[in-house]
């Protein structure tokens, strides 16, 4: 089985500045460069042959070049305890289409559509349970936004988990345009 994921890569230099902004929370588990990615849909698990459809759907999408600004710090939250700290990605709809795009096509592997709503952002931590605080990150990198790049390709990743987090291996890239 292959846990899979579809997905841009921000380029080398959004990424430095990225790990730039990293830090100052105790507590987090800071993404790494090679774990810096915008998911465009998350699969799950999924057999060989399964993959290999996945595959071919997947290079049949048809979408333009994307450009994108990271902006907008956000946190996702269970019962109030920080889990994950973002940047969001805007404009949003040139994103949402292409992620609907690849649902699309991921449905027609026969895969379930994707039921959460769309909100495109890069995660730059994970906390456990003695994380905090959060809020003075947030409002001293409230306002921050990445030069903008264009997004010509995205990337079905395989995603292994192991006691460092998850490392991901990139199996396929499908250019945009």
């Amino acid at each position: 089985m292959q846990r899979l994921f579809v997905a841009l890569r921000p380029p080398a230099p959004v990424r430095s500045w990225l790990l730039g902004l990293m830090g100052g929370i105790r507590g987090a588990r800071w993404q790494g460069d090679e774990q810096l990615h915008l998911t465009l849909r998350f699969v799950g698990e999924v057999d060989r042959h399964m993959a290999r459809d996945i595959d071919a759907a997947l290079a049949a999408v048809r979408h333009p070049p994307v450009e994108v600004t990271l902006s907008g710090i956000g946190v996702f939250d269970r019962r109030g305890r920080p889990e994950a700290l973002w940047i969001g990605a805007r404009p949003p709809e040139p994103l949402a289409r292409l992620h609907r795009k690849v649902d699309q096509a991921l449905v027609g592997c026969g895969l379930a559509p994707e039921r959460r709503a769309y909100l495109p952002h890069v995660t730059l931590a994970r906390f456990g349970r003695e994380a905090g605080p959060v809020g003075p990150f947030i409002e001293y990198h409230g306002g921050a936004a990445s030069p903008a790049f264009t997004a010509d390709s995205f990337i079905l990743f395989e995603s292994r988990l192991g006691g460092e987090g998850a490392a991901y291996a990139e199996l396929a890239r499908y250019p945009l345009g």
